[in-house]
């Protein structure tokens, strides 16, 4: 079986990101994540361009890694300095990574344009950085920065870049469609051509401004690349970067590639979903294999065929990926989706028992006054447990007031609440960015002592749709709320006239569901 490698640039790639910031500490655990999922290379970031990512390499040496090697990333030497005085080289040996991982202008729009050099200095600039690190015992990954464009604008002179690479002593060359415009064919073609012209083994390294970045990347892989490059959940500038959560399941389940050991494979979503957490990202529900609704069944003839068997409507087994089938419940299913959806809990209901067909009855009935339990998970599991399992309220709302003032320009909320927990009363008051923030911190702030694990999830979206817009400013309206804590992400519904009222319905079933969630870990 071949071997692929992968390198992963969430770190450094990642977080150009828009809306991305990683502290040190962000990175460091990132870091220990991708170890404990076996990914060979970890590129931490840019020594030379900023002193996060030097403090980074720093305390990255007092981790106990397992899988991963550091590679710390930076550019070749800048035109008109000697390769043994430039800052940056200077930076990549002080970062101490046994890795190092430059990029050089592949395409002479860039050399000409951007560095305002020579077309042979270029060359000079790749080798002389090269054989700098070689020299002082890094192992070298080569980026060929912009290669797919530079080789069709100018071939002869794209190839002779990787050539230097290679002749300056490069472990790897990476062919680099920085752009992400190129199509699939295009990458096999070039990929296959310059294999035949290099004795270095090849990476490729994709963004995906085509949405292509996981095609061209599996594409040179069939060409003979034999490292790839990408990130978690596809993060990066722009469109992003080719996502590796797509990339590694097609490799090792598809492919037949060994990329991952398949005991690890398994932590795949879960890693998805930390590293969107840490990024305080939402993760996308259809995203492949590590997404929510990866393997979600919602229509009747769907989740009929399988319950007689999963093949008939999944790909895969969604466990491989460390997923989950989700059977989606709502006023179009029937009984068999419902009774599959209490199976799933663990919930005994016969699709034949008067309690399947009350509940049928209730849900349809809810969701016709506005109620939208597809969307809203954490609510219906709620739901179910509570008729079913006779659910006990983790806490009783004494009752609540918010106070809105304006001050001139400024607009404040402030939320007192009153809490009973187990006998126990509680009151607190917090302030918030609007009514609801501040009852949500308010609520959170009065159970603390009583759930302490509370403080580790956090809502990530609100959403208000007014169910009558004929009724004006009098219409029901819906209110749904997206929460996550470090493992998981679930959504609550809550519907009423009052948009208070609606989202604190969401609100409880939000934090309800994450108190439920934590007793079962501990059962």
């Amino acid at each position: 079986m071949a071997h692929i490698e992968l390198y992963d640039t969430t770190l450094r790639d990642g977080a150009q990101t828009e809306g991305i910031s990683y502290s040190v500490q962000d990175k460091l655990r990132i870091t220990e994540k991708l170890d404990a999922l076996g990914v060979p290379y970890v590129e931490g970031g840019w020594p030379g361009s900023n002193p996060k990512d030097g403090e980074f390499f720093r305390r990255a040496r007092r981790l106990r890694l397992q899988h991963a090697t550091l590679a710390a990333f930076g550019s070749t030497r800048r035109a008109g300095v000697a390769a043994g005085r430039d800052t940056n080289l200077k930076a990549l040996l002080d970062a101490q990574t046994r890795v190092v991982t430059i990029f050089g202008k592949s395409w002479d729009l860039h050399v000409r344009d951007v560095l305002g050099a020579s077309l042979d200095e270029n060359l000079k600039m790749i080798e002389e950085s090269v054989a700098v690190l070689k020299k002082r015992g890094r192992r070298v990954f080569y980026d060929a920065e912009h290669f797919f464009d530079g080789y069709r604008a100018n071939r002869a002179y794209a190839l002779k870049t990787i050539q230097a690479a290679q002749e300056a002593g490069a472990e790897v060359v990476i062919l680099c469609d920085t752009n992400g415009g190129s199509l699939p064919q295009d990458v096999a073609s070039v990929v296959a051509e310059v294999r035949r012209l290099l004795r270095v083994p090849l990476g490729i390294h994709a963004h995906n401004d085509c949405g292509l970045g996981v095609a061209n990347s599996l594409a040179a892989v069939q060409a003979g690349c034999r490292q790839v490059q990408g990130t978690i959940n596809g993060y990066g500038e722009r469109c992003g970067n080719a996502d590796l959560t797509s990339i590694i399941p097609v490799l090792a389940l598809k492919m037949g590639l060994d990329c991952l050991p398949s005991r690890q494979l398994k932590e795949l979503t879960e890693v998805s979903r930390y590293v969107a957490e840490v990024s305080n990202m939402v993760q996308r529900p259809g995203q492949p294999f590590v997404g929510a609704t990866a393997f979600a069944h919602k229509g009747g003839v769907h989740v009929n065929a399988v319950m007689k068997n999963p093949k008939t409507y999944e790909h895969l087994e969604p466990a491989l990926v460390g997923n989950q089938r989700k059977i989606l419940v709502s006023e179009l299913s029937g009984r068999t989706s419902l009774v599959l959806k209490a199976k799933d809990l663990h919930l005994g209901l016969a699709k034949d028992a008067p309690q399947a067909k009350k509940l049928l009855k209730l849900l349809q009935q809810l969701e016709h006054r506005g109620y939208h339990f597809e969307a809203a998970e954490g609510s219906l599991e709620l739901l179910l447990q509570r008729h079913l399992k006779h659910l006990k309220p983790f806490f009783k709302l004494e009752g609540f007031r918010i106070i809105i003032e304006k001050r001139g320009a400024k607009l404040t909320s402030e939320a007192t609440i009153k809490v009973k927990v187990d006998g126990i009363k509680e009151h607190a008051a917090s302030e918030g960015d609007g009514p609801v923030n501040a009852l949500d911190n308010a609520i959170r702030k009065a159970l603390r002592q009583f759930y302490p694990t509370l403080s580790r999830m956090h809502l990530t979206d609100f959403k208000v749709r007014v169910l009558d817009e004929k009724a004006g400013t009098a219409a029901k309206v819906r209110v749904l709320i997206q929460s996550q804590d470090e493992h998981d992400s679930w959504g609550t519904v809550g519907v009423s006239e009052n948009i208070i009222e609606a989202s604190w319905q969401a609100l409880v079933d939000s934090i309800e569901y994450k108190l439920l969630k934590d007793q079962a870990k501990r059962a």
